[in-house]
């Protein structure tokens, strides 16, 4: 039986998706799960994945064997910016298939596979399609990764309101209390989202971001 996929996303990109990925991880594997992560695209950094390498760390385990062999990042650029420029300036052409074979690689030796994407929902991936195309057109449940900073309920119900148009399903928002030193501003956050996540999406997860 192949491993469920999970994508996780954000509102924003350095919104801490890496660091979500690797909670989600860790959780799994405390439920007694084969689980892995992977990266759909990596900017800025060359020979392995600087959000692979995290997970690692965070995971308290060293590069696995399909990290080495690029399995759990398909695609590497070295200029940090969207995936779409990115490529264009490393004269590549990004092909979603390889990205889908290398997650398929994955489920058949693992009971759930992370992929962590690049930014949020609407980063261009290429010149017609953006990273909420894709994640629909697989069908992957996602988890967004939100934060208290200003703006971020905004960016949260538009992502979530996405989500919606697209039909794609909602597995969780993770709330980053890392990205705000205003309590009062975190606690309003807080409140509010999850409160529409209650009225508009009652089966999704809130799953908060410890404090680092």
């Amino acid at each position: 039986m192949k491993g469920k996929v999970f994508f996780i996303t954000g509102i924003d990109t350095n919104i801490g998706k890496t660091y979500a990925t690797a909670l989600l991880a860790n959780n799994f594997a405390a439920q007694g799960k084969r689980v892995i992560t992977q990266k759909m695209i990596q900017t800025g950094c060359i020979d392995i994945s600087e959000d692979i390498e995290k997970h690692r760390e965070l995971q308290q385990l060293p590069l696995l064997p399909e990290d080495k062999a690029g399995t759990t990042c398909p695609y590497l650029f070295t200029y940090p910016c969207s995936p779409h420029l990115a490529a264009e300036i490393d004269g590549v052409t990004i092909d979603c298939n390889v990205i889908t074979q290398a997650t398929e690689q994955l489920q058949a030796d693992y009971e759930i596979v992370l992929l962590e994407g690049a930014g949020g929902l609407m980063v261009p991936i290429d010149d017609t399609q953006t990273t909420i195309d894709y994640v629909k057109a697989c069908g992957y449940p996602i988890y967004l990764v939100t934060s208290a900073k200003l703006g971020s309920i905004n960016h949260t119900l538009l992502s979530l309101y996405a989500c919606q148009q697209y039909e794609i399903p909602v597995q969780g928002v993770i709330f980053n209390q890392n990205d705000s030193a205003d309590q009062l501003l975190s606690k309003s956050t807080v409140d509010y989202l999850q409160a529409y996540l209650r009225n508009n999406h009652p089966a999704s997860e809130w799953i908060e971001l410890p404090v680092m």
